[in-house]
């Protein structure tokens, strides 16, 4: 499959869509040219005799051993060791707390988003914000920039505590962060003006209460139209305008690595896209890759502790299963998903919005959806339906990713390097090869550990005379 900036980015961008989270695999190599050996010994004939053995010179002892049956070549596609034991082995006492608290915030941060949501309405922050708005601009663009900034800033007081505590205390709990307190604080600031800008100083913001203005009933359906350009251009620019802000982007340096790389695309008939390294190690010790943007702006990432980390079979196998969500069209397909589930979610948002302000406008001082003092309920109402909808959009997720998991290993073949690449995966990230049930349906984006690793230990159809289901090369 991604961190807590790009998150960011991502939700701010389009709360109401799905997450394109196109993210990593692990790794594989070439195929293997020779058939798998299933005996584990060549049936060579023994050329001498137990006499021979018992008065054995020292000359007849070393045509003894070369004449001895040995070992067949084993086949280095399959997999060395039981890795499904491995994965579960690898997930000590300490990546369990470590992966108990992150799955406790990531409960916990959307209630207490929705919370601060209600503070500021009925504390009548909103309202005297949106008095200060218009204090200082009789222009609607400047008052929905001045309202914007001032909650911007009103909810990064509000929530910096347990961002802290979740990207930056706990990272460096666990020995995952590399990076130092002002680093981590200056990234957050970045990400804050850049919303700013994106929706305040671009006026997409002052759009939207345009139309809350021009027509107070069928809002919904005119920003879900405007949610289709908006992600699009999202995608497209990510690669090229948020993504640099935060990390340096090069073309691979490791050239043999670069070549197996560009060879592997050719046989995926893919045409040579950008490869980059990003310095991730600046931040995290995590592994992670990914694909992202689209026509000029696409590229394959990968982070610098994977190069570091992984062995080259292995990361050839990340990039199968990068290059499969190109060949199936994931990026594009989550668009699509995206802008079908804002239709349905902001025609829900309207519903809840329309209900909140008849029971409590009066109290917040809020006078409709066209007030700029709205924007709050807004969110609070986009945050609860994300997490409503999280199941759905995360089971989307999970499919995508095994498929990019089936084409990764299809155009590898080498089972036993996606094996070991799942299990560096895991136990680098600490990552809970089995959770609840509940926790995966709600949080996982990915297959969990343990089913990719048993999944790349067990799927063959090229040694079994069946077809692969993605990889089609042309005859």
């Amino acid at each position: 499959m991604i961190d807590r900036v790009q998150r960011l980015f991502r939700r701010s961008i389009a709360s109401t869509a799905v997450g394109l989270v196109l993210a990593l695999a692990a790794g594989t190599p070439p195929p293997a040219l020779a058939a798998p050996d299933t005996s584990g010994v060549a049936s060579i004939p023994v050329l001498i005799s137990p006499a021979d053995v018992g008065s054995d010179s020292g000359g007849r002892r070393a045509d003894s051993l070369a004449m001895a049956p040995r070992p067949a070549p084993r086949d280095s596609t399959l997999p060395a060791i039981d890795y499904l034991a491995k994965v579960r082995a690898d997930f000590t006492p300490e990546n369990r707390s470590y992966s108990r608290l992150k799955t406790v915030l990531e409960f916990v941060s959307p209630f207490y988003s929705i919370l601060m949501g209600l503070l500021i309405l009925f504390s009548g922050l909103a309202s005297g914000i949106r008095d200060v708005a218009h204090a200082l601009g009789h222009r609607r663009y400047v008052r929905v920039l001045v309202f914007l900034t001032l909650y911007g800033i009103v909810a990064f007081l509000f929530t910096l505590p347990l961002v802290w505590y979740d990207d930056f205390a706990l990272e460096h709990q666990f020995g995952l962060s590399t990076q130092g307190f002002g680093a981590w604080f200056v990234d957050q600031l970045k990400a804050g003006v850049f919303s700013i800008v994106m929706f305040g100083v671009l006026p997409i913001l002052w759009l939207v209460y345009r139309v809350f203005e021009k027509s107070p009933r069928r809002w919904w359906a005119w920003l879900a139209a405007g949610v289709i350009p908006l992600v699009v251009a999202s995608v497209l620019l990510q690669p090229l305008v948020f993504d640099p802000m935060f990390n340096k982007f090069t073309p691979l340096h490791d050239q043999h690595l670069k070549a197996r790389i560009l060879a592997l695309a050719a046989r995926a008939e893919i045409p040579s896209r950008r490869v980059y390294e990003v310095n991730k190690s600046a931040q995290t010790k995590k592994y992670n890759a990914y694909v992202n943007g689209f026509g000029a702006s696409q590229r394959i990432v990968l982070w610098d502790t994977t190069l570091h980390g992984m062995k080259e079979d292995e990361i050839l196998f990340v990039m199968g299963h990068e290059m499969g969500h190109y060949k199936l069209h994931h990026i594009w397909q989550g668009i699509a998903v995206s802008a079908l589930l804002a239709l349905v979610l902001l025609w829900v948002a309207a519903r809840l919005c329309d209900a909140a302000l008849a029971r409590f406008g009066m109290r917040w001082g809020v006078h409709g959806m066209a007030d700029v003092a709205s924007l709050p309920l807004l969110m609070l109402v986009f945050d609860l339906l994300a997490f409503a909808a999280q199941p759905v959009i995360n089971g989307y997720s999970r499919r995508i990713e095994h498929e990019a998991d089936v084409f990764g290993l299809e155009i590898t073949r080498n089972n036993d390097a996606a094996a070991r690449a799942f299990v560096k995966l895991g136990s680098q990230n600490k990552s809970n090869p089995d959770p609840s049930p509940f926790v995966k349906w709600m949080l996982y984006t990915h297959p969990t550990e343990s089913e990719r690793v048993s999944f790349a230990m067990h799927y063959r159809p090229w040694a079994e005379g069946r077809p692969d289901r993605f990889f089609k090369p042309k005859r």
